[in-house]
């Protein structure tokens, strides 16, 4: 069953990757991830972690630090270290004030002023407006899946031991849809549906948070319905460098404090952080966790 979206942004083979690359590293595991596979490939990347939100274990390598309010001085930085690629990694929690940022020494001013106008876009508009920013300064911004391709959604199919019933199957169309429309939006990339009705839309809290709001309604009494399935997909406007939909070990654990029967995501646009783990995971709990493809628009 395919789920009409506009045409999907490719993330094909690129290029060869050569030169020193840095990770910009905002929280999670996926800066994690990139930088143990980049230096399995013998590279030494740069670690610039933002201050607040990237994991403790990246500080142990060759690193620097900025605050979501310096990223005007990251181009300085860049270019100090002769590096030639940036991977956007992690998420970020909390956006700028506009005062803190214009503080001296906060780095290179027209930057900054770029990365503050982007501050105010949604998410997706934040991210082309901010890799447009760094490419324009010379460098190569590449995806995390360019880096470490194995943690990329496989083909369409059912990469756990338990498949979707006829149910679950309704909820996932219920649910796509609903993610494809506020993901046009530049709103979110998920959603839950519960018997065959949509009960749950991501915002900028984050599907975590949203798994955690369809557990409270369940203990609230206000969904009744077993089961239910979420659901995450690429933005139909994606910029796949960036900010790809991801699931992991945690995702599996919230789903079934969710009561949900399973997950389903976009094949070749959805990361799976830590992919053994995550489907042992959902094996051990019983869920399914299915890949589907979005069908482009003509």
């Amino acid at each position: 069953m395919t789920t009409t979206a506009n045409k999907p942004s490719s993330i094909d083979k690129n290029p060869p990757i050569t030169g020193r690359t840095a990770i910009v590293a905002g929280n999670g595991l996926l800066p994690l991830a990139v930088a143990e596979s980049l230096r399995k490939q013998g590279g030494n990347p740069l670690i610039i972690a933002i201050k607040g939100e990237a994991q403790p274990e990246l500080y142990e390598g060759d690193h620097a630090e900025i605050s979501i309010v310096e990223l005007g001085g990251l181009v300085k930085i860049l270019k100090a270290e002769g590096i030639s690629n940036v991977v956007l990694a992690g998420g970020i929690r909390h956006r700028p004030e506009f005062r803190a940022a214009l503080r001296p020494g906060n780095g290179n001013l027209i930057a900054l002023l770029r990365f503050l106008r982007a501050f105010r876009l949604g998410d997706d508009g934040l991210l082309r407006a901010v890799i447009a920013t760094i490419e324009s300064y010379g460098f190569r911004v590449l995806g995390a899946h360019e880096i470490v391709p194995d943690i990329v959604a496989p083909a369409p199919g059912t990469i756990t031991r338990k498949r979707a019933d006829g149910e679950s199957i309704a909820n996932m169309k219920a649910a796509r849809q609903a993610a494809i429309m506020i993901g046009s939006l530049d709103i979110g990339q998920a959603a839950v549906a519960i018997g065959r009705r949509v009960v749950a839309l991501e915002g900028v809290e984050g599907t975590d948070a949203m798994l955690q709001r369809v557990a409270d309604l369940r203990r609230e009494k206000r969904i009744n319905r077993r089961g239910g399935v979420l659901v995450k997909c690429a933005k139909p406007q994606q910029e796949v460098r960036a900010d790809l939909p991801a699931i992991g070990v945690s995702t599996v654990e919230n789903a079934v404090k969710a009561g949900l029967k399973g997950i389903a995501i976009e094949a070749r646009r959805t990361l799976i952080l830590g992919f053994s783990e995550t489907v042992a995971a959902a094996d051990e709990a019983g869920l399914f966790i299915e890949t589907f493809e979005q069908e482009p628009s003509s």
